[in-house]
């Protein structure tokens, strides 16, 4: 299963990213795009801020959403409403944000490939540095549910290091956040 974090105002940007369109789709679609490309079978989309507008977009998509009602809220909130709609079954989520649409497929199947071999902490790197999107093993599910509100997913990798892989792939899309215009790539 994926988690993935599209609550956010999008401020920093100054136009409801999700939507924006990237290539001949929307930023969110690209994103749903790779993941199920990646072998990714249920989707959580967590929404907040132009919740109404992603859910219209998204009507004939096969996926799960969530809301955090708090836009002004830390990732870790969306994350934990999202973990909370995730089935009962799922026994590891990757964890990915709206602003990296440009992910390809194999670096999801990469993080997966890699939880099957033991990993329970998958943080993908390019060139060294760490990006998105993550993988937890859902035996830290207590943890995810109770993110602290400073230090999010980087305090759980940090207080469980040895149980952390850091994996090199071949893109540098895992990285680059969409925050601003500069970002933004079609």
């Amino acid at each position: 299963a994926a988690i993935l974090l599209a609550a956010g105002q999008s401020r920093r940007m100054g136009a409801f990213k999700p939507l924006l369109p990237f290539g001949d789709k929307t930023v969110i679609e690209s994103c749903l795009d790779y993941l199920q490309q990646g072998g990714i079978e249920t989707i959580v989309v967590v929404l907040g801020h132009g919740a109404d507008q992603v859910r219209e977009k998204l009507n004939s998509r096969s996926v799960l959403f969530a809301v955090n009602p708090d836009p002004n809220s830390e990732m870790g909130a969306s994350i934990a409403a999202g973990v909370r709609a995730l089935p009962e079954s799922c026994e590891a989520t990757l964890i990915a944000l709206v602003d990296h649409p440009a992910v390809p497929p194999t670096v999801v199947s990469t993080l997966i490939e890699n939880w099957q071999q033991g990993s329970r902490l998958i943080v993908p790197t390019w060139n060294g540095r760490g990006g998105h999107p993550v993988l937890v093993d859902l035996s830290f599910k207590p943890e995810l549910l109770n993110l602290d509100a400073t230090g999010g997913l980087r305090a759980l990798f940090d207080a469980h290091q040895t149980a952390v892989a850091r994996v090199p792939v071949e893109s540098p899309y895992i990285a680059p956040d969409m925050d601003t215009w500069d970002g933004y790539l079609i």
